[in-house]
């Protein structure tokens, strides 16, 4: 009997078209749901994971990467002082006003952005995974900033072009890709322009700090040996750069009203896929309905007819995943053309093919009680 879905899938494949389509449009619904909620939120990290730093070290208690307080300047003689790391490097962080000098930016107005002001040393830890060492070299100029290309429209700014950020005189001297945030704009500055838009002097410390540890030492060890005491340098807190990520990354999603409607969205993407899937393969079930009657008047009982339903379901949930792969490679290639966030993970991807194939199975089940109709009696009407 499983010989007879394999064989009506492919004589009568006309009528199961419809149901294929239905899983794989579900199917896209859901990867490229999840795909958006994931490069939307990674986003949120991108300043941790930008960055080939093994520790972060901020202000005890920061939920996001964006929430920065100043840590003392003592913190960084303590990380120097730890034979485990190897590299230590500030990190300031500054909440700005950009205005551009031109007429469109009078229409704009001011654009808050994040101002990120790092070190400009060839072997410097902070965007090493976006800067080149020249872009890097290019911003030892005073009052030099690199921005992310996608945001120069939003900046009513070009490349080479002027500003002001905070009343303070700004120019663009590289445009780079892979530096849109979440909640703003972000720019990036040498170590000492920061300062100087922030007005605050080396003395006060910065927003964070970054470290490598040494190679073959223990990250995790490193940071909860940090954690241990030291509160004569001041409060400060460390983390590993995955840990800080994924904090950063669950305060977006769960702690936000932004990150609430989007999960509300994914789960309303799942249901109508599933509602969908479920009715096609009941249509597909209720069409055979005569069929199936004469398979039991033939003495098929109704137990084979519905694992021939589930297998047709299997089947055609099967071949709906591959049409749903190749529709969303297709559309994220168009996404990240356009630069509209989107990432994704083996384990989401196979989190979607799992719950493809559940969803179709389930489907199949429900569809089986279209069986009850296929009584021999309805062959007479």
């Amino acid at each position: 009997m499983i010989a007879l879905a394999r064989k009506t899938l492919a004589y009568e494949w006309r009528r199961f078209v419809p149901s294929v389509f239905a899983v794989g449009f579900a199917g896209v619904l859901l990867v490229m749901q999840a795909a958006l909620v994931l490069g939307i939120f990674s986003t949120a990290a991108i300043y941790v994971s930008a960055t080939s730093a093994d520790l972060w070290i901020g202000y005890p208690g920061t939920q996001s990467v964006n929430f920065g307080r100043n840590i003392g300047p003592d913190v960084e003689m303590r990380l120097r002082m730890d034979a485990d790391i190897a590299a230590v490097e500030p990190y300031v962080w500054v909440d700005g006003d950009w205005r551009a000098r031109s007429a469109v930016a009078q229409a704009v107005g001011g654009v808050s952005i994040y101002l990120s002001g790092i070190s400009t040393a060839s072997d410097a830890m902070m965007f090493d995974r976006v800067l080149a060492p020249w872009q890097r070299r290019l911003l030892r100029e005073p009052g030099a900033v690199i921005v992310d290309r996608a945001d120069l429209p939003t900046l009513a700014s070009a490349e080479g072009g002027a500003a002001w950020i905070n009343n303070h005189p700004v120019r663009i001297v590289a445009a780079v890709d892979g530096l849109r945030g979440l909640g703003g704009v972000n720019v990036i500055a040498s170590l000492e322009s920061a300062r100087e838009i922030s007005e605050q002097s080396a003395s006060h410390g910065s927003t964070y700090l970054v470290a490598r540890v040494r190679k073959g030492a223990d990250v995790e060890a490193v940071g909860a040996r940090l954690n241990r005491g030291g509160a004569s340098f001041g409060p400060h807190e460390a983390w590993t750069a995955q840990a800080f990520a994924h904090r950063s990354q669950l305060y977006w999603m769960f702690d936000t009203g932004a990150g609430a409607g989007v999960l509300f969205m994914a789960i309303v993407v799942c249901l109508v896929g599933a509602v969908v899937t479920s009715q096609s393969l009941k249509t597909v079930v209720t069409g055979s309905a005569r069929e199936y009657a004469v398979l039991n008047a033939l003495g098929v009982s109704r137990g084979a007819l519905g694992r021939v339903v589930v297998e047709q379901a299997l089947w055609i949930g099967g071949l709906g995943l591959l049409l749903a792969a190749l529709a969303s490679l297709g559309l994220m290639s168009v996404a990240r053309v356009y630069r509209v966030p989107v990432a994704l993970n083996g384990q989401a991807m196979l989190g979607c093919a799992v719950l493809i194939a559940v969803l179709a199975l389930l489907s199949g089940i429900g569809a089986m009680r279209g069986l009850l109709r296929a009584d021999p009696a309805t062959l007479l009407r």
